[in-house]
């Protein structure tokens, strides 16, 4: 017979700024439109993860100037889990992105302006952990954004964390680090890329990558050099990661396709952007190269990564 399972409901309520783009958040949870781990609906996003080792789902419940903020854990709490559920939420969202300094400081660059005045309160949505950010970044470099999609959607199940209440949970580094490069490899993962999330998953597990740590000190250049050793993470990767997974919004994503496509859209450029045109265009910009990208990628909505 199966043990009941001993569940925890943890909330909060978070004030949102006038104009918040809730659009933005709901629709960077809509890449897998199968929707087994993340679940939109009108107003309201629910995502399963993995907390202090248990499968849960976080709900968004968005208002006018709030959000309602709920974690159902299949599981106990964690000391101090409201404070984090906080702290986790307003990354998410955004909110500790000061975005209205940017505004203010090129709202009328001759180049970036028009784009920044169409989106006013464009924030960075983010993934709730770095380790989310940073694996969905190696699986999706050099293919297809709906090739990566499908990749994650088998990674997830493949690692079999379900919520109660029937969706999927990200993994987090103890999972994934438990499976065999046979397993990852089934997913549609090249060797590559399998034995690069392998070797991340076990330095996070051995204490060695501290990635939650890092995300209270932020240093920037240990966090680039330690993951840079690991094979088969370079600087796009790492850029990427900072942005999504610690909303830092310096990092110059100039290696990017779709910005690099959609700059050359901005310029009116009738040849195609190089990536070294592309990071000395983006150097001006400093220290909010990676918002610019943001902006970039929104010239066509290309914001599924």
């Amino acid at each position: 017979m199966a043990q009941p399972i001993n569940k925890t409901i943890l909330s909060c309520a978070i004030e949102l700024p006038d104009g918040f783009r809730t659009h933005d958040v709901l629709t960077f949870h809509q890449r897998d439109n199968q929707m087994i781990a993340e679940r939109v609906d009108a107003q309201t996003l629910h995502k399963g993860l993995v907390w202090a080792g248990s499968p849960a789902c976080l709900t968004m419940q968005f208002h006018h100037q709030c959000v309602e903020v709920t974690l159902a854990i299949d599981g106990a709490p964690t000391e101090d889990a409201r404070v984090a559920l906080t702290s986790m939420a307003q990354r998410m969202l955004g909110l500790t992105q000061r975005v209205e300094e940017f505004e203010q400081a090129y709202g009328q660059h001759h180049q970036l302006g028009a784009l920044i005045t169409k989106k006013v309160g464009l924030r960075v949505p983010l993934t709730p952990t770095p380790f989310e950010a940073l694996t969905w970044a190696i699986i999706g470099q050099q293919i297809s954004v709906s090739a990566a999609v499908s990749i994650r959607r088998k990674l997830i199940q493949a690692a079999g964390l379900q919520h109660s209440n029937g969706l999927w949970c990200y993994p987090d580094a103890l999972r994934l680090a438990q499976m065999t490069e046979a397993d990852l490899r089934l997913t549609g993962l090249s060797l590559t890329k399998a034995q690069t999330i392998m070797t991340l998953s076990q330095l996070i597990e051995s204490k060695q990558l501290p990635l939650d740590e890092w995300l209270n000190t932020l240093p920037i250049d240990d966090i680039r050099t330690q993951l840079q050793q690991i094979r088969g993470i370079g600087p796009w990767t790492v850029n990427y990661a900072l942005l999504r997974g610690f909303g830092w919004l310096d990092g110059s994503l100039h290696g990017d396709a779709a910005v690099r496509r959609n700059l050359q859209l901005l310029l009116g450029k009738a040849d195609k952007i190089s990536a070294e045109e592309a990071e000395r265009w983006l150097a001006e910009f400093s220290p909010w190269r990676a918002l610019v990208a943001a902006h970039l990628w929104s010239i066509r909505a290309v914001s599924d990564y």
